[in-house]
């Protein structure tokens, strides 16, 4: 079984590796167009494509790589808050104060649609980035020393 999981983990390496350097592409690029007042339509677009890439990035860190980290290490996975400790304890983040923070901007990204609260979300989100780009690899990292020991 933990053959399995360690497969499954290589997988999922190369998935969160994958969206990492797409959200690394859209963080530059939305960057250098910063937080203002009005934006054109192309502008918006490269946001939005951030926002998308950001949650999906946090999401296949802390549902998918956290939690089988912890199932390979016979924790028992509970709540996504408990994810998010235990990465902190590990060493896979630097902060889970950060990592909750992008849990629920996640969350808000998936649900807000009003136009003034956007802007907050892209704030958040160019806050946020580095912390993500910063976490992939350090479980990357980490999944090696793993796989190595195995």
């Amino acid at each position: 079984m933990k053959r399995d999981e360690m497969k499954l983990l290589k997988e999922e390496l190369e998935l969160v590796q994958d969206s990492n350097e797409m959200l690394e592409y859209s963080y530059m690029k939305c960057k250098e167009i910063g937080i203002k007042e009005t934006y054109t339509y192309e502008e918006l677009d490269k946001f939005e494509a951030l926002t998308s890439r950001f949650a999906r990035t946090g999401d296949i860190l802390i549902q998918k790589i956290f939690r089988l980290i912890d199932i390979i290490e016979l924790e028992m996975p509970g709540t996504i808050i408990d994810r998010i400790n235990r990465a902190e304890k590990k060493g896979l983040i630097t902060s889970a104060k950060i990592f909750k923070n992008i849990r629920r901007l996640r969350n808000e990204i998936a649900h807000e649609y009003i136009p003034t609260a956007i802007e907050e979300i892209f704030k958040a989100v160019l806050k946020l980035t580095p912390h993500l780009i910063e976490c992939v690899e350090r479980v990357k990292a980490y999944s090696e020393n793993m796989m190595s020991e195995d």
